[in-house]
């Protein structure tokens, strides 16, 4: 036991996740004062200890069956040779009872267990022996039973006659649930195959991903973009706060309570009192890029805006390619992001001519249609890669909008070391913007957020 507690910290620093030498030993400490026997408290008590935000909940879940999965995952191999129960049952019929399980059981069980076993049976191909993550494994698994098909075959069944719409959306959200938990299960059951056959350290090396905070925007997958939400929503409303706060400064000098402050000291030195500003709350202008070049930063930046819409006072939305179209409608109708996205795709928002990237007519076609509704209670943020095409750059008109506008920020998603190359020219647009910063990741816009202080 004390092994792998060694090895599920180890692959946790591997991975990012920070776990010091005094949480080390609490994690053995902890271990004495629970059932060993009991998978379920085992894991708890460990989380209680190494994580500290439940964006690593994941990660932690996944190298925790890993390290303390190899029991389990000999059981496991060891009862699939003796019997398969749903050996004999079709195709089609396995799949109703799978429907069953997910419509009436609201926590995992054995026959779900089951089910995903039999599943990986006769769809992954696995190769014992074959050094492999598993991926593929879960994929061609995945493949066959199609989440999104179960799920609009669950919510034909149980919502079609369900008139409430808010219990139809609440059934919704469970079936959704339920089906990612079939999913995880499906996941869970491969990597306790591939332990048993090679070891967990070997497993781990194969199954390492970034913590969410680490996920480069440019390169991942609009998928997983959208499974950062519980990382984005806390982060907008800090950024939030952060830029309603930002660039306040004292208000009028009180002369009356500095006297009184100073007659405390006999008069030296005099210590200023100024009053507490009364500032209407500012305004948010997002503009994102959305072109092909950066589409996957374009899912996180919609994502962005979208959470901000709930948290800001007043927020109004932009996508530009080579043109540039308002949003703040379509985010505010659209009941996800997902919907929001497919409103804007189907419509061909921010497309001028060609839908190749043109910073500067993007930026002139904001001036003259909306530049006159800037003011000093505008903040105004930059989605995008500053990559003009070789178009015309206009940088002119970020520093008439920097004029008129409390603060001007610009995210850029690219590593600096590729900033100003090619047809980069984010150096001449820093210079008429309060600030440039390089947004990869979400741990980048922390870092962005807290220089907002």
């Amino acid at each position: 036991m004390i092994t792998a507690v060694e090895g599920l910290v180890w692959e946790l620093r591997n991975i990012g996740l920070p776990v010091s030498v005094s949480e080390h030993i609490d994690a053995v400490r902890v271990l004495r004062h629970i059932d060993l026997g009991n998978p379920t408290a085992v894991k708890f008590s460990l989380a209680s200890v190494l994580v500290k935000s439940n964006a690593h909940e994941s990660a932690f879940s996944t190298v925790f069956d890993i390290y303390f999965g190899v029991r389990d995952a000999k059981l496991s191999n060891e009862s699939a040779t003796r019997s398969r129960p749903f050996e004999d049952v079709v195709e089609a019929d396995l799949r109703q009872i799978l429907l069953d399980a997910l419509e009436h059981e609201a926590q995992p069980s054995l026959l779900l267990r089951l089910i995903a076993a039999e599943m990986i049976s006769r769809h992954a191909g696995i190769q014992p022996g074959r050094a492999v993550a598993g991926t593929y494994y879960v994929f061609r698994t995945l493949r066959a039973v199609d989440p999104n098909r179960l799920l609009a075959e669950l919510i034909a069944r149980d919502c079609a006659n369900i008139d409430n719409r808010l219990l139809n959306r609440l059934r919704r959200d469970t079936f959704q649930q339920r089906v990612t938990t079939f999913e995880q299960e499906i996941g869970a059951e491969i990597r306790r195959f591939l332990v048993a056959d090679r070891g967990a350290d070997a497993i781990a090396k194969t199954l390492r991903r970034p913590l969410p905070e680490d996920v480069e925007f440019l390169t991942a997958s609009s998928k997983l973009i959208e499974e950062l939400q519980p990382v984005i929503t806390p982060m907008s409303r800090k950024l939030t706060d952060r830029l309603a706060r930002h660039g306040r400064r004292s208000g009028a000098l009180d002369i009356r309570r500095t006297v009184r402050r100073s007659m405390s000291v006999g008069g030296t030195p005099i210590e200023p009192v100024f009053r507490r500003p009364r500032l209407a709350k500012p305004e948010l202008y997002v503009l994102a890029d959305i072109s092909g070049s950066v589409a996957t930063f374009a899912a996180f930046a919609l994502q962005l805006t979208y959470t901000l819409r709930s948290e800001f006072s007043r927020v109004r939305s932009f996508v530009f390619m080579d043109g540039l179209d308002e949003v703040t409608s379509i985010l505010a109708e659209s009941e996800t992001i997902s919907r929001a996205t497919q409103r804007i795709n189907e419509e061909g928002l921010g497309i001028w001519l060609n839908g190749h990237s043109d910073y500067g007519n993007a930026l002139d076609t904001f001036w003259q249609r909306f530049g006159d509704q800037i003011n000093s209670r505008s903040i105004v943020l930059i989605l995008g890669d500053a990559r003009t095409n070789y178009h015309a750059a206009r940088t002119g008109i970020v520093g008439d909008i920097r004029r008129r506008a409390a603060d001007v920020f610009w995210l850029n998603p690219e590593s600096k070391t590729m900033w100003d190359t090619g047809d980069s020219i984010i150096g001449q647009y820093r210079e008429h913007c309060s600030g440039v910063f390089e947004c990869r990741n979400l741990r980048q816009l922390g870092a962005f957020v807290e220089q907002l202080a």
